[in-house]
């Protein structure tokens, strides 16, 4: 359980012990409201109260603990009497609030299957949040995917990639590597992310999307971002899987722990800008990123980053087993001696000094890449007068 579930729950047990009255309902008011509500709907789904016992669902345990709770404290019964339409309040003996403390740990602390230890009830580790449940469902639910025709092919061609090893799995890790796409594994089947909607801010001030998952079995399903990141999470072989290499670039083979990844992308611009239209087959961006390029240069035409206009990809490297940073870093290196000297107005008319622009052939940037490769360029560095790259005379 993360620290915000705990967090969640701590509060959510402290609104029974310590309801406040003011003139009208105060935000912990309809928190103990919508908990009783909770209570109200497992009652008319299966016509009677929640019960205690270990015989009993972990849920049903949790609302019987709170509708305890709940009886045990004057102030919420008074809150919630006229709520009361089951008569939940007054169907059972009314116990002592110290009683009730000390059934609350009791009967949790039960839930950790022999997890002793535990002072206090935000110890607990094993209990699903609500949020772990809305996870779980989502996954569950799936529909046929009337359009798999379109899908099929490529999940047929990454269960080969994975067969032949031209693409590995990978611990699944963070948020960030859920994108479009991208390929995972989950509840034993291969999960393509066909599309991502509008990024929206969730009640916690979380960020969230809703994507389309296609699974190789042909069914899809309309999942949140975060229920299939708590889902590959919770899943002990979730996995991530890469995408398709060739080759290694700059290691012999991948393995858990490796550096960060990525792809060295090479960028042409298509600006009309007198200082560049006339050298365009020589201007080159050069960068290394560890998302999607596509991604990337998405929005080109209005970041001065850019030059304020379109670009063409004219060569991408994949890359794994080193850092991006210090590559980048590296590449720009070898080529300061061309690195472009212009300077153009942004869209609010201020200067702008782009600084990953170098005019440089691309046959440098592929000798560059294959002596980073053989890590041979240390010996090497960029001539821009014979546009070539030379042995160093320290070499």
């Amino acid at each position: 359980m993360s620290d915000l579930d705990l967090d969640e729950l701590r509060s959510e047990l402290d609104d029974y012990a310590q309801p406040e009255k003011t003139g009208g309902r105060s935000a912990r008011e309809e928190r103990i409201i919508a908990g009783f509500e909770e209570i109200q709907r497992f009652v008319e789904q299966h016509g009677r109260p929640p019960l205690h016992g270990e015989d009993r669902d972990i849920f049903e345990r949790l609302y019987a603990v709170r509708l305890d709770r709940l009886r045990a404290l004057e102030e919420c019964r008074s809150l919630l009497a006229p709520l009361d339409r089951q008569g939940l309040l007054t169907g059972a003996e009314v116990v002592s609030a110290t009683s009730v403390d000390a059934m609350d740990v009791d009967e949790l602390l039960a839930e950790l299957n022999g997890a002793a230890g535990a002072a206090d009830i935000t110890e607990l580790r094993h209990v699903r949040t609500s949020a772990d449940k809305r996870a779980a469902e989502e996954i569950a639910n799936r529909t046929k995917c009337e359009d798999f025709d379109r899908f099929k092919p490529l999940l047929a061609q990454v269960k080969n990639d994975l067969d032949s090893g031209k693409r590995q799995t990978r611990p699944f890790q963070t948020m960030a590597e859920i994108k479009k796409g991208e390929f995972f594994i989950v509840g034993g089947q291969i999960a393509y992310v066909a599309e991502v909607g509008e990024e929206f801010t969730t009640e916690y001030d979380r960020r969230d999307s809703r994507l389309r998952v296609i699974y190789d079995n042909g069914t899809e399903s309309d999942v949140l971002l975060r229920s299939l990141q708590r889902a590959l999470h919770r899943d002990d072989v979730g996995r991530r899987i890469t995408d398709p290499v060739a080759g290694p670039l700059f290691a012999g083979e991948a393995a858990d722990g490796d550096l960060e990844s990525g792809t060295i992308y090479v960028l042409r611009s298509k600006s009309d800008h007198p200082g560049i239209a006339p050298h365009r087959e020589l201007i080159h961006k050069i960068g290394v990123t560890g998302g999607k390029v596509e991604t990337r240069i998405a929005h080109a035409a209005l970041d001065a980053t850019y030059l304020l206009a379109d670009v063409d990809v004219v060569a991408t490297y994949k890359l794994f087993n080193i850092n991006r940073t210090r590559l980048e870093n590296l590449l720009h290196r070898v080529f300061a001696p061309a690195r472009l000297d212009l300077t153009i107005e942004d869209r609010f008319g201020n200067p702008v000094k782009p600084r990953e622009w170098y005019l440089v052939p691309l046959a440098a940037i592929d000798e560059a890449v294959e002596r980073i490769r053989d890590q041979s360029i240390t010996q090497y560095e960029y001539d821009p007068r014979a546009a070539e790259l030379k042995r160093s005379i320290q070499s």
